[in-house]
């Protein structure tokens, strides 16, 4: 039985994935045509330990960083393409961009994911800021407004990054898009078909210490301000993912509130939708100095 379960949560992701794709193939070439200075650099050894970080093009003082975190389910079917055309339209904004990738669950030489290398990996990324981030940025980089931002499983690392202490790079705020901020709440769900359960090595009964160090829910207050964008018509991650927790982040003492915009999942990873324009409000809000 529990091989039949495996392929059949497989085909689910398989199908999302596809979907994923035809979605942002209406934005993929505004990737190309960004005016900014990108390089790729590695915070690890595995394949899967890399960012791209860009900066805007011409003079510049120092910049607000945005540290953009996929996401698919922390799944290899996914990857950090799905931040390339994020990263563009930001950087010509005017924010520095990291899109991050990270160690993910599946097959293959792309993955070696699970719980907590997955974290360990977008938090070591976004440490690298501090060293060869700001080099290769040429020393532009405000390191005082670093925002982790994540769509769905990225909203997930994206909150728990904000919950960090003593990092040598801490987070000033964050965005979650559509994010997956209760765990718990999530696996007895079924969000991601087994997705969150294969994350975290098991079931909320079987590992709750995992599930208390990850689930953003479980983490608040986190110290920072977040602003959560959702969709009500979402049916991947529900909406009362994002409602929840800003209201127990506000009962701990956060600065936390809701967008929420009339429209499905991935409108939040299409720039030019009112939930990317809501994303980039947020970003403005939560840098303004």
């Amino acid at each position: 039985m529990r091989s039949i379960a495996v392929s059949r949560r497989g085909s689910l992701r398989i199908a999302a994935a596809a979907g994923a794709v035809a979605v942002l193939s209406s934005v993929a070439g505004r990737a190309d045509a960004d005016d900014s200075s990108t390089t790729v650099f590695r915070y690890g050894q595995h394949r899967s330990q890399f960012a791209e970080i860009s900066v805007p093009a011409g003079d510049l003082s120092t910049v607000p960083v945005v540290a953009i975190i996929h996401g698919g389910f922390w799944v290899s079917s996914f990857s950090l393409d799905l931040g390339r055309p994020l990263a563009a339209d930001l950087v010509r904004r005017g924010y520095a961009a990291l899109n991050i990738e990270y160690r993910r669950v599946g097959r293959g030489d792309t993955a070696g994911g699970g719980w907590p290398q997955t974290g360990q990996d977008v938090a070591a990324a976004v440490d690298a800021l501090a060293t060869d981030g700001q080099r290769l940025a040429g020393g532009h980089l405000d390191l005082t407004r670093v925002v982790a931002f994540g769509h769905s499983a990225g909203g997930q690392l994206a909150a728990w990054l904000g919950a960090r202490r003593d990092a040598a790079v801490s987070v000033s705020a964050v965005v979650s898009q559509a994010g997956v901020l209760d765990l718990v709440g999530a696996a007895e769900l079924g969000i991601g078909a087994g997705a969150v359960q294969d994350l975290m090595g098991g079931s909320p009964s079987e590992v709750p210490a995992a599930y208390a160090d990850a689930s953003p829910i479980a983490r608040v207050p986190l110290g920072v301000p977040s602003i959560c964008v959702h969709g009500r018509d979402d049916s991947v991650v529900p909406i009362d993912q994002s409602e929840r927790f800003v209201i127990a982040a506000g009962a701990a003492g956060d600065a936390s509130r809701i967008q929420r915009y009339d429209g499905d999942h991935f409108d939040p990873i299409r720039p030019g939708t009112v939930a990317w324009q809501m994303c980039v409000d947020a970003l403005s809000s939560l840098t303004a100095q």
